[in-house]
């Protein structure tokens, strides 16, 4: 499939703008933010926290894509369940950032058959001791059917102590995927077709799909989707 555009919805004053405009918008909106939060509770008195702004998207697929905003006290493990949890997690599979040239995986070394013995290192480290504002790694999630993101650590600042340990900053929209048999909205994917125009489908063309209803999965608004049995975000 081609490649598409999309634009997003920053969640701090609800502006919609294209991926490249949201990175300039949010450096204003945040600087907004915290000014409102000194004015709010004085600066001597408001407890501070440090943060790193986390753009992460796919990378077969950057239409997709998002801002985080992350305490630097977070592990990879955090960051690794979140990632699952908005955007991969369908079947357990196994997951890793690669930092630096570093492998990170859950429990890396604590189990003798873990990653089919692939060396690594512990996801149970703090963000700080591995990225640094200006920073690029990789993340893939399911060593078969891989969905592959990546992640620049765009910049790293100070706020009110009270902030979540992840919050995300803004989303891409739906990118407009249309049904490769009849041009409407594409609601379903096949999982078989899903690298071929004709596998985005409409819910009427779906029913005259060859490959069967079995193979069908929602379209829905992630780097996953229409890979092995992904449906969408965890409802938790």
């Amino acid at each position: 499939m081609a490649r598409r555009t999309s634009t997003g919805t920053c969640n701090l004053c609800h502006s919609t703008m294209s991926k490249a405009g949201m990175t300039k918008h949010l450096e204003t909106c945040l600087q907004k933010a915290i000014a409102a939060e000194v004015g709010a509770g004085g600066q001597q008195k408001m407890r501070k926290v440090k943060v790193y702004q986390l753009l992460v998207d796919g990378r077969a697929d950057p239409a997709y894509w998002m801002h985080l905003q992350v305490t630097t006290g977070t592990t990879l493990e955090t960051l690794d369940s979140f990632l699952r949890g908005i955007w991969l997690e369908c079947c357990g599979h196994l997951s890793e950032f690669e930092i630096g040239g570093e492998r990170y995986r859950i429990d890396a070394g604590m189990h003798e058959h873990d990653y089919w013995g692939m060396s690594g290192k512990s996801m149970r480290v703090r963000l700080d001791k591995v990225f640094n504002p200006g920073q690029t790694c990789s993340y893939e999630y399911d060593f078969g059917t891989t969905t592959e993101l990546r992640l620049k650590v765009i910049a790293e600042r100070e706020v009110a102590a009270k902030v979540k340990a992840i919050q995300v900053l803004a989303r891409n929209e739906p990118p407009p995927i249309l049904c490769g048999v009849c041009g409407q909205p594409a609601t379903q994917v096949c999982s078989q077709c899903a690298y071929e125009s004709t596998g985005w489908l409409c819910d009427a063309c779906a029913q005259k799909h060859e490959c069967g209803e079995e193979m069908l999965l929602p379209v829905v608004n992630s780097p996953r989707t229409g890979m092995c049995g992904y449906t969408g975000a965890d409802p938790a």
